[in-house]
């Protein structure tokens, strides 16, 4: 009888248990449970600056020293995450708010830089700033090549070789003289080089001289040429220092490229000229700039050529007259990028220059040659 009792106890409870919950599900008020989510915290970063320091400012160089580096600090409460951007298409993202950068785009160039600080929650607030940032050519100045012109008597042979003859058609100008390697046209005397134009009837020509050339002895691609000379005198005297690149045995002229650091003629005196001669513009070239110099026959000046991947600048005693950079180069407008070899000459009359009929001699002094690279 006990076990009975026992399990009708059991029957009752389970059947309480299961009006009541046959009653609390029926029901037509009662709503399904749904858990109260648990909301999202938002952290908002305050106070940022930006504090930016251009490498080598200073009252004479507003914009940097040239060399393009750029500091940046910045720092907000509550930022665990910086994004910098640079203001040229560079981003750089880390939890410092420091970084340095260094800009490329030669010349003087205007920037906007902002930044944006973020919190642990991926929230960021933002602030920007502009800047102006002076990126110039890197300095040639490792010595690769020089002739100081301080032992008299015949150049060196080691570093500069002859044209001889009247080349091709004059050298392709119809010039009139005969170039030698005699001492009468070319010599070393007190500290310079001499290049010589004499009036005179040396092997059918009315006129020699002397054009000396470092081809097989010293080329260089990208530098500076820096030439201190003094010009000849007269109408009809061509003096040039210049240059053509060393495979112009293979590929020919002007495909090989031209570049005249510097080009005077007697016909128009104290003009000099500086030009370049690709297959897009040779012969009357298009690519040329000049400056008039008052004493270029009888003071000393500075003749210089800066080239490198970017732009060909030509200069007289630091002051420029012409850059050369096509924005868009290829072998028909920029065959520079090869070895090119020096070239010093003075030639007498062409096609188009006359000489005076009284000229007897002149002579292109020459200081030093020397060469820069990086």
């Amino acid at each position: 009888m006990g076990n009975y009792i026992k399990f009708n106890k059991n029957l009752a409870i389970l059947g309480l248990f299961l009006v009541a919950l046959l009653s609390c599900t029926s029901s037509e008020d009662s709503e399904p449970y749904v858990p109260t989510p648990t909301e999202t915290e938002t952290i908002l970063p305050t106070n940022l600056t930006l504090d930016i320091t251009i490498v080598g400012e200073d009252t004479d160089n507003p914009n940097g020293d040239g060399a393009g580096v750029v500091k940046f600090v910045a720092q907000a409460t509550d930022a665990v995450k910086y994004e910098i951007s640079f203001g040229d298409g560079t981003t750089v993202t880390n939890t410092t708010g420091s970084a340095e950068y260094t800009y490329t785009d030669r010349g003087t160039n205007n920037y906007t830089v902002s930044v944006y600080a973020y919190s642990k929650t991926n929230d960021y607030i933002s602030t920007f700033k502009q800047i102006k940032i002076l990126v110039a050519r890197p300095p040639f100045d490792n010595l690769v090549f020089s002739d100081e012109f301080d032992v008299d008597g015949s150049p060196d042979d080691t570093k500069w070789g002859y044209n001889i003859g009247t080349g091709d058609n004059g050298w392709g100008n119809g010039e009139k003289q005969y170039y030698t390697d005699r001492s009468e046209n070319v010599i070393v005397e007190n500290g310079f080089l001499k290049i010589k134009a004499i009036k005179e009837n040396y092997e059918g020509s009315s006129y020699t001289s002397a054009r000396l050339l470092t081809q097989g002895k010293f080329d260089f691609t990208y530098g500076k040429v820096e030439v201190r000379a003094k010009l000849p005198f007269g109408e009809g005297t061509w003096p040039a220092i210049w240059m053509l690149g060393s495979n112009i045995s293979t590929v020919g002229w002007p495909a090989c490229g031209e570049i005249d650091i510097m080009e005077h003629w007697g016909h128009n005196q104290n003009v000099v000229q500086s030009a370049l001669h690709t297959t897009s513009s040779s012969g009357n070239t298009v690519n040329h700039g000049s400056q008039t110099i008052d004493d270029v026959s009888t003071a000393f000046h500075i003749y210089t050529v800066e080239w490198d991947d970017q732009e060909i600048v030509f200069a007289v005693d630091g002051v420029v007259h012409y850059t050369y950079s096509p924005s868009s180069k290829n072998s028909d407008n920029w065959p520079y990028t090869a070895n090119q070899f020096i070239i010093l000459n003075v030639a007498m009359g062409s096609t188009w220059v006359d000489i005076d009929p009284n000229f007897e001699t002149s002579s292109m002094e020459i200081d030093y040659v020397r060469v820069y690279q990086e």
